[in-house]
């Protein structure tokens, strides 16, 4: 794992698929401990779901992400995506939600992060009638979703996004995202 000196900056790691159902579980303890292992500080989770606030200089970041798959794989046997962002782009995500203009019940937004911007051909795959009721918006890397029928009924899953965009994506819903940036202007606590 890396160790770097340096002025830390703050990021969100956003794990997908732990702690659901029953499946892929992965305590938050374990995992604070290996962000610090790896160098991180300030690290701390929200909810069980594998929302980790941290920060770290900028010459340990690069390749961050792999280094924390390979490390989560290692010490749990579970293969997890993760997908990071800045406190910035976390807070940016929140001021731009397209959405927010037809004042929806918050509980229908969900944002999906990606782990890349897609290219703009595979972008254009992305059906707008797939999931009836339910809007989206690509901006970058992250996807903004209204999903009036509820998560748990929409067509726009992680599977759907994967195969479409060519990225790896992980959702959030809004008051997680509301959450996370509140942790990580404050640096994690």
């Amino acid at each position: 794992m890396s160790r770097a000196t340096g002025t830390p900056a703050t990021h969100v790691a956003l794990l997908r698929g732990i702690n659901v159902g029953g499946k892929n579980l992965l305590p938050m303890k374990e995992l604070v401990k290996l962000f610090e292992k790896a160098g991180a500080v300030d690290v701390a989770t929200y909810i069980q779901s594998g929302n980790v606030v941290f920060s770290i200089p900028a010459a340990a970041f690069v390749g961050f992400e792999e280094e924390m798959a390979a490390a989560i794989e290692k010490r749990f046997g579970l293969r997890v995506p993760v997908v990071l962002r800045s406190a910035q782009e976390i807070a940016t995500v929140r001021a731009k939600n397209p959405f927010l203009a037809r004042r929806p019940d918050p509980k229908t937004l969900h944002v999906a992060f990606l782990s890349v911007k897609p290219a703009a051909a595979d972008a254009a795959r992305l059906d707008p009638k797939r999931s009836p009721g339910d809007a989206f918006e690509l901006h970058g890397r992250d996807l903004y979703l209204l999903l009036s029928n509820g998560v748990g009924k929409t067509k726009l899953t992680n599977d759907y996004l994967d195969r479409t965009l060519a990225t790896v994506a992980t959702v959030r819903n809004w008051n997680t995202v509301g959450k996370l940036v509140e942790m990580s202007a404050r640096g994690g606590s």
